[in-house]
């Protein structure tokens, strides 16, 4: 799938994990429960590592979404009408357009895309 395959998806990755271990460490919320963190390991700290490590545990979920996201800007790939930038007559639709996956499961939001695909097609 790709995953930690450019230097931006890794920084995010090492970066996400820091946000993550900041927020449960220093939350008084979390402090009754003890946190301790198993993986990576608190000792890995280099952005580098911690990207190589989240590689090693990290997954789809089976929700593979956003490969071919609709917008207007350079990262997209399909505009609101789900026609794919720079071509004629071929459009995207399933949950891959979705600039972000939901935060439930994907197949309502999906059904929901290809029903409006129909209605303008």
């Amino acid at each position: 799938m790709n995953y930690l395959s450019t230097d931006e998806d890794r920084e995010i990755a090492g970066k996400s994990i820091e946000i993550v271990r900041n927020i449960v460490m220093n939350s008084k919320k979390f402090k009754p429960y003890e946190p301790e963190e198993l993986r990576p390991g608190i000792d890995i700290t280099d952005n580098e590592t911690l990207a190589k490590e989240s590689g090693k545990y990290a997954s789809t979920i089976f929700h593979p979404v956003s490969t071919c996201r609709m917008g207007n800007d350079e990262k997209a790939v399909v505009n609101d009408r789900l026609v794919a930038h720079g071509l004629e007559n071929l459009r995207i639709v399933d949950a891959s357009v979705m600039p972000h996956i939901t935060s439930g499961n994907t197949n309502a939001p999906t059904i929901m895309i290809a029903e409006k695909a129909a209605d303008m097609i």
